[in-house]
């Protein structure tokens, strides 16, 4: 089962969508303005995968 939200991208405010994945026991949320994803474990929190354009890590 899939439940999908409208949410706002959290790297650059656009409309984004997040899908709750009941199945796998993940969220991913993404959006197609910036390319901005971020995959992680609904259980844990931890984060599966992520991709941000224009967010650096710090060293």
């Amino acid at each position: 089962m899939r439940t999908i939200q409208e949410i706002r991208c959290p790297n650059c405010g656009s409309e984004a969508e997040r899908h709750h994945i009941v199945d796998s026991k993940l969220t991913r949320t993404q959006c197609s303005h910036c390319d901005y994803l971020m995959v992680t474990c609904s259980r844990t929190n931890k984060v599966i995968e992520a991709y941000a354009p224009g967010i650096y890590a710090k060293s």
